[in-house]
């Protein structure tokens, strides 16, 4: 695997960077901002790409927000966008819910409903689609458990399991606790499908890392030995569906992204045109000059692009 081309400082390099590609698909955390700190120079950069008529797309695993509560972030921070321009995988998960799943397991026709852990971008998403849904952000889901609650469960009874659930999603929820990982692990065992918006097993946010979807699915998926279908980055489920809605030429396409093992991954198995790395997220100039994902290219930061 050749090694990366670092770009940063060199403006002829750069510029051949920038006029080899037609559609730029950027992650958000830890690329354009951190937390709620934006990076210098991204609204810069985003303008002088649009200005240059390039297509742009931010692709997020980041499964809390919707598409149009992306969209406000976006615009708050300086950055015009569209809702449409947005895609995430919590969208990617609703649309493969709603749309793939009633032809690949008939069943669910009976079991249609969906026990969320999760943040209210989910439930938005799933709403978009009219998907019903339980779980999620129902304040009677952020409890203990109680001694009552294990005999309950098991006897499957309808107080605490509900028979028409068909699907568990799971994404990141900033209220995870006992109770919903035991009503998700009962869930499953009867049969409903065990689905993960994405596996970050971190989310960068004000200068450090914390725990990431991921961390909310790994405690299934050691109960059971078996890892959930999942939507975002690198699911190529994805890169599909982007595609398909976005219709571009993958050989003219480059994502951006901060994480060797999600972002450049996903370019890389999409067989993208090219890959840029930047260096103010999660992985290391380490990782991408000797890591098993390797970007075409990297930068320190994104407004390094400004330098062409």
């Amino acid at each position: 695997m050749a090694a990366p081309k670092y770009l940063t400082g060199d403006k002829d390099a750069i510029k051949s960077f920038v006029d080899k590609y037609d559609v730029f698909l950027f992650d958000c955390d830890g690329v354009l901002w951190s937390g709620d700190d934006l990076f210098p120079g991204t609204v810069p950069t985003l303008e002088f790409l649009r200005s240059k008529n390039k297509q742009v797309v931010f692709v997020t695993n980041n499964s809390t927000k919707s598409r149009q509560d992306y969209k406000k972030k976006l615009e708050s921070m300086g950055i015009p966008a569209t809702a449409e321009e947005v895609f995430g995988s919590s969208y990617s998960a609703s649309i493969y819910i709603s749309r793939i799943l009633p032809k690949e397991h008939p069943q669910l026709k009976e079991k249609n409903k969906v026990f969320v852990i999760g943040e209210a971008g989910i439930e938005a998403e799933l709403d978009s689609e009219g998907v019903p849904h339980i779980g999620g952000t129902d304040p009677a889901f952020r409890r203990d458990i109680r001694p009552e609650d294990y005999k309950l469960m098991a006897n499957g009874d309808p107080s605490l399991i509900d028979p028409q659930v068909g699907v568990v999603l799971v994404g990141l929820d900033f209220h995870y606790n006992y109770f919903k990982m035991c009503l998700a692990m009962q869930y499953i065992r009867r049969g409903a499908l065990f689905l993960a918006t994405n596996i970050d097993s971190t989310l960068p946010s004000a200068g450090s890392l914390f725990p990431g979807a991921g961390s909310m699915s790994a405690a299934l998926s050691l109960a059971f030995q078996r890892e959930p279908i999942t939507f975002g980055k690198p699911s190529q489920a994805m890169m599909d569906a982007i595609e398909g809605k976005f219709q571009f030429d993958r050989s003219k396409a480059v994502m951006v992204g901060d994480r060797a093992n999600t972002d450049i991954r996903f370019g890389l198995e999409g067989k993208l045109g090219g890959t840029l790395g930047v260096l103010t997220g999660v992985s290391t100039r380490e990782e991408f000059l000797d890591g098993d994902s390797r970007p075409a290219f990297y930068v320190d930061k994104l407004g390094d692009l400004l330098e062409s």
